[in-house]
């Protein structure tokens, strides 16, 4: 097994269909595989910051709660999915520290103490670390949905990276709820979407490309929509954001290290960097 080495690290992810991973459904099987995988090449960290595309706020708040609980922001599922346990504790001084950063950027920003983890932190992370034994704090997306302010909330939170953390941004790079063919799954081949390849490959060649300037990598993603059957793959923004916030706390760099995993019959790429500061 590669190891990924990093201090700390940046990682853009999937995180599957609502509780699906955790259901033990085959189009997900790759994707489970991965993520423990992933988490095994690297070192365990001390705090995860997560920021998940299953939550929008005006402005963007910071989970500070000491033991936060769950949301279980998904309906019309089997009883299971709503007995899932994700009792990771929560981390008031780093989420202190991230909003002091947002703040100082010009962002405004506000810790919240009342809210638990969504789908978007707890699903991946059962699968990474699944003792539950890192506390971890989420930061929302701004309700705007302004590819700029994620950039800028990233660059702003950059700090971060001194200290033994993922800064997980737990999304999905397809994310059309038609597209998916609910039905592949290991030995059963999907119905092809070249717009979803041609949308993963110009991720690619934007995020992981030492042949483009940094200024350019940033262009790219804040005209993202002018990109190859953008609105194809996300009809709403929201889980592409998580990646203008990776993309702007590695300062624009390429990816080390580049996955694509099939999920639900759909190319998903992700994104590692090293966190370096």
């Amino acid at each position: 097994m590669t190891t990924l080495k990093a201090d700390s690290a940046i990682i853009y992810i999937p995180h599957g269909g609502g509780p699906l991973p955790l259901l033990g459904h085959a189009g997900h099987d790759a994707m489970n595989a991965f993520l423990k995988e992933l988490a095994a090449m690297l070192p365990k960290p001390e705090v995860v910051v997560v920021i998940s595309a299953h939550w929008e706020s005006d402005p963007p708040m910071v989970i500070s709660h000491p033991e936060p609980g769950l949301v279980y922001d998904y309906y019309g599922f089997p009883r299971q999915a709503y007995e899932i346990e994700y009792p990771a504790a929560g981390h008031p001084e780093l989420a202190r520290k991230a909003v002091d950063l947002l703040e100082e950027a010009g962002i405004k920003a506000m810790e919240e103490d009342k809210r638990g983890f969504d789908h978007g932190v707890y699903i991946p992370l059962t699968l990474m670390l699944p003792n539950a034994d890192v506390p971890c704090i989420q930061i929302s997306l701004s309700k705007g949905l302004d590819a700029d302010k994620h950039l800028l909330m990233g660059q702003a939170l950059r700090p971060l990276l001194k200290e033994n953390i993922w800064l997980l941004g737990s999304g999905f790079s397809f994310h059309n709820m038609r597209g998916f063919d609910m039905d592949a799954g290991p030995g059963s081949p999907s119905v092809p979407d070249p717009q979803n390849r041609s949308f993963q490959d110009w991720l690619k060649k934007t995020c992981a490309n030492e042949k483009i300037s940094l200024e350019q990598q940033k262009q790219n993603l804040l005209n993202w929509e002018q990109a190859p059957a953008a609105r194809h793959c996300h009809p709403r923004e929201e889980h592409l954001l998580p990646l203008m916030v990776c993309a702007g706390a590695a300062g624009y760099r390429p990816a080390h290290k580049v996955f694509d995993v099939k999920i639900m019959g759909r190319s998903s790429v992700c994104f590692f960097w090293p966190g370096t500061v």
